[in-house]
């Protein structure tokens, strides 16, 4: 077995997106406060200067980060009061929103804002820039933060989380060492913090080990398809905010339309498509080049030129779908903890608060110098204490109702605001989206639909662009010799059943190009192809395949996309 050096560290905070640098960020202030206290006053122990590291799979931080997005500041002025002051990276204030439904041609404007998506007071900001400015904050702090090392596997001792192992860096497409290998090293930590993100590859087997989602809902999730684009000033106000829903996804398939203005004459927009749709035809990708060319939006970009292009999905199951949070030796935060609000579609807030309230409880486990979950436990207490509970609460079945159908599920969302979240039931159930994906031939007739049938357009390159054009403008590349980090688990799946039954859906929901079936025209014979090197790291794939066959894992560290304005 091979010797790997060992980093021992006090806190290990797995992730480097907004939800683990907001518990750097408060655990150092927390122990500041201590220490200043216990100085002036006399009374209790000083903490001893203790080391707190982050590790970000992405090339910098930032770099992995992407959100809609607008923001509820609640956490940030908590965090950073004096945020604006400090230069946080903010696009505007909303001031002026409309939520709209669109027909094919068409826009009808709601007459009012539904109270959960009034964002008067919100903000609209980039998550990449954003999160970048509170690394620099962290940093200042005296936390050390590691960019380009992938967490790839959870160490422990019998039971007992006790931190990560990095990926090996320089190993090739066969598995061989290259001459400029490097052999990960072991983080150990008296406490690790798993923030992820969306479907967190180490956090997924920290639920299955530890059993922490027993008795919960499947998480559900949506893929969020975005770019950004430079258009003619005065299009729109920085701090603008449109949402759609409707047009171009059908009824029956749960999402829609964002669209905000930001600083110098940007535009973030967006589709975000439920995963628990059942056509395996649709493209989530292709679905939002339909959305730029309808009349309202087409109009919103004229003239104007792409300048950055992402995906990612969001877990979107609610209240019944969140996971214990707490095991020994470690916590989950953010969105690897399924802390999104899905009705105010909104995340930050509540994964910047958790990592506050993470670094909370690690901060009373330090000042009695006991990391058993006993104490870690409280973390799980604060949080259902918090508002992150009543917000998740209050909406605790609303994207269960949408799987009748939007004009049921808006019906629903009325109701079950008025009803503070209860509707029939206190609780819906729920299937994982994979087992919603239908047949081809019982959702089209027919064992092979035409592209007509299937919605299939051309991209235009000037307005929409086929899926390598924009993986281009996500910046995305990893090293191309190393072993794929997209894990086929049986091939032989792909070439029978899966192309039978379901004509390879993965060629159609990966935002990225990474699946690609080619066929010999002379024997027929299928060979699967993986663009590796195109991968955005959304996870759609962990998620919809219909046989659970795709397994995501960590590239070689600092590979993926290089989001900057997303």
């Amino acid at each position: 077995m091979e010797e790997r050096d060992i980093m021992e560290v006090d806190v290990l905070f797995v992730g480097g997106g907004v939800a683990c640098l907001s518990g750097a960020f408060h655990l150092v202030n927390l122990v500041q406060k201590h220490n200043e206290s216990v100085e002036k006053t006399g009374e209790g122990e000083k903490i001893d200067e203790i080391m707190i590291a982050v590790l970000e799979k992405g090339a910098y931080v930032g770099s992995h980060s992407i959100s809609g997005a607008v923001m509820d500041p609640v956490a940030l002025k908590e965090l950073v009061p004096d945020f604006l002051e400090k230069g946080a990276p903010v696009e505007g204030e909303i001031k002026k929103e409309e939520v709209c439904l669109l027909t094919k041609k068409g826009r009808i404007k709601s007459p009012i804002t539904p109270p959960p998506l009034n964002n008067h007071g919100n903000y609209v900001v980039s998550l990449s820039k954003l999160t970048e400015w509170l690394g620099k904050q962290v940093e200042e702090k005296g936390v050390d933060i590691f960019p380009g090392f992938a967490g790839t596997e959870v160490l422990y001792d019998g039971d007992r989380v006790i931190g990560v192992r990095t990926g090996d860096k320089g190993i090739d497409a066969e598995g061989n060492k290259k001459s400029n290998y490097e052999p990960g090293i072991d983080l150990h930590a008296r406490v690790t913090v798993f923030g992820e993100g969306s479907r967190g590859s180490l956090t997924k087997t920290l639920i299955e080990k530890f059993k922490l989602d027993e008795g919960k809902n499947p998480q559900g999730y949506v893929v969020g398809v975005k770019e950004v684009w430079e258009v003619p000033e005065g299009r729109m106000e920085p701090g603008q905010v449109i949402h759609t829903m409707g047009y171009p996804l059908k009824s029956d398939t749960y999402g829609g339309g964002f669209i905000y203005g930001m600083k110098n004459n940007m535009i973030s927009l967006g589709l975000m498509t439920g995963l628990d749709y059942a056509d395996p035809a649709l493209d989530p990708h292709r679905e939002f080049q339909k959305f730029k060319l309808h009349p309202f939006v087409a109009g919103l970009l004229k003239d104007g030129k792409l300048s950055q292009y992402g995906a990612k999905t969001a877990p979107v199951g609610g209240y019944f779908s969140i996971p214990e949070l707490t095991f020994e030796g470690g916590l989950i935060v953010g969105d690897s903890a399924s802390l999104f609000i899905s009705q105010k579609i909104k995340g930050i807030h509540v994964a910047m608060k958790s990592g506050m309230l993470a670094a909370e409880t690690i901060f009373k486990a330090l000042t009695k110098n006991d990391f058993s979950q006993g104490v870690l436990s409280d973390y799980q207490k604060a949080l259902n204490e918090s508002y992150i509970k009543k917000e998740l609460y209050k909406v605790r079945n609303f994207h269960q109702a949408f799987q009748k159908g939007l004009w049921i599920a808006l019906i629903k969302a009325g109701f079950q605001y008025i009803l503070g979240g209860r509707i029939l039931k206190n609780r819906l159930s729920t299937e994982p989206d994979f087992v919603h994906l239908k047949k081809v031939v019982d959702v089209y007739g027919t064992d092979n639909p035409t592209d007509e049938q299937k919605g299939v357009i051309k991209f235009d390159g000037e307005r929409t662009f086929d899926k390598e054009t924009d993986v281009y403008y996500s910046g995305a590349t990893h090293e191309e010799q190393q072993p794929a980090h997209l894990k086929i688990l049986d091939l032989d799946i792909c070439y029978t059943r899966c192309a039978e039954e379901y004509q390879n859906p993965c060629v159609n929901f990966c935002p990225a190009n990474v699946y690609e079936m080619e066929i010999n025209e002379e024997t027929g014979k299928r060979n699967m192809k993986l663009n590796f090197s195109n991968c955005v790291h959304c996870k759609t794939c962990d998620v919809k395949d219909p046989y659970e066959n795709i397994a995501w894992v960590p590239p070689e560290g600092g590979g993926g996309p290089k989001y900057t304005v997303l």
